[in-house]
């Protein structure tokens, strides 16, 4: 277009001589006519008007490049930025279920700067932001990979440990009913080890030695003679045994004296007096037990209960009355 402008001058330049010469007394072999002038002034026009859009459009052309530069710049920084956010997510989320994330977050920490950086480097960063946005998203989906990964390892943990526990307390149980079964079987055993008398006898004796069956007089007791048979019994220990006389009056008060022998022992969870006691070792046979028991002064009148106690459990009982 600036060729074509040139030769269209030149043209109107050698015209204009053409028209000086005229003016200043040179001859000429033609006069040029009004409609030629005309066609000129419209030519100079038209290359002017010509040459103003020319510019405009290069102008223009311009203004569109850097509009153009301008949007590519904000959309990657807009990406980084996204990038930025997106890696935030990841790392929440492999954080969450477990994973590494110090690299994430090194990785993290040099995405903040290129964006820091981004406004100094401008229009020469275009095609560097580019490819990074593209390894930004080829990280994104290469964590995206590592949570499917570690969502499926969880899934799978969370599978076995569900198997354990049910495992685990299927043992609890039948470590329960083993523990149940026991505590039953020990508590039959310990039932069935527990000693029982049979055979009990009460008798009177006077100063002579003279034994007299209940009913008693107080003339006719001089001493109390108290005799049994422990049972035989093959399930239980062999070991030593106290065996316990409690003898209480018609008023319920046990009869208790320090200096004959007479102590205290535990009963159902509570204390209890005892009249008498013998130690034996008890060998699973059956033994025949005599307690001779002078109580110093007169029995009141009414029936005294006699009861038979070891290891905190009673034997067996028997009754007197005294007249």
């Amino acid at each position: 277009m600036a060729k074509s402008f040139k030769s269209i001058f030149l043209l109107f330049l050698e015209t204009m001589e053409e028209k000086n010469k005229v003016e200043n007394g040179f001859p000429v072999e033609k006069k040029p006519n009004k409609t030629l002038i005309i066609i000129y002034v419209l030519i100079v026009v038209s290359l002017v008007v010509g040459a103003f859009v020319y510019i405009l459009m290069r102008s223009n052309e311009f203004e569109n490049k850097n509009e153009l530069t301008q949007a590519q710049l904000d959309q990657a920084y807009s990406q980084l930025d996204s990038m930025s956010t997106e890696l935030d997510n990841r790392i929440l989320k492999i954080a969450q279920l477990g994973g590494e994330i110090d690299t994430l977050i090194a990785i993290k920490n040099q995405l903040e700067e290129e964006k820091r950086q981004f406004r100094k480097r401008a229009y020469r960063q275009i095609n560097d932001l580019k490819s990074k946005v593209s390894g930004y998203k080829e990280l994104l989906v290469a964590q995206d990979e590592e949570i499917a990964r570690l969502k499926k390892a969880n899934e799978e943990l969370l599978v076995e440990n569900t198997g354990l526990k049910n495992e685990k307390n299927e043992l609890n149980e039948s470590i329960r009913e083993l523990n149940s079964r026991k505590k039953d079987l020990e508590s039959k055993v310990a039932l069935a080890s527990r000693l029982k008398i049979k055979g009990m006898s009460i008798l009177a004796v006077n100063s002579n030695g003279k034994e007299r069956e209940s009913p008693f007089r107080n003339r006719h007791i001089n001493d109390l003679k108290i005799s049994f048979d422990i049972i035989e019994n093959k399930v239980a220990p062999i070991e030593g045994k106290e065996i316990l006389v409690k003898i209480t009056a018609p008023d319920g008060n046990v009869i208790f004296d320090v200096t004959t022998g007479s102590g205290t022992f535990m009963f159902e969870g509570r204390e209890e007096f005892y009249t008498a006691k013998k130690e034996i070792l008890y060998d699973r046979k059956g033994q025949l037990l005599v307690y001779l028991y002078n109580k110093g002064s007169d029995y009141a009148q009414g029936t005294y209960q006699v009861d038979v106690y070891t290891d905190s459990y009673k034997m067996g009982s028997g009754t007197f009355d005294v007249k």
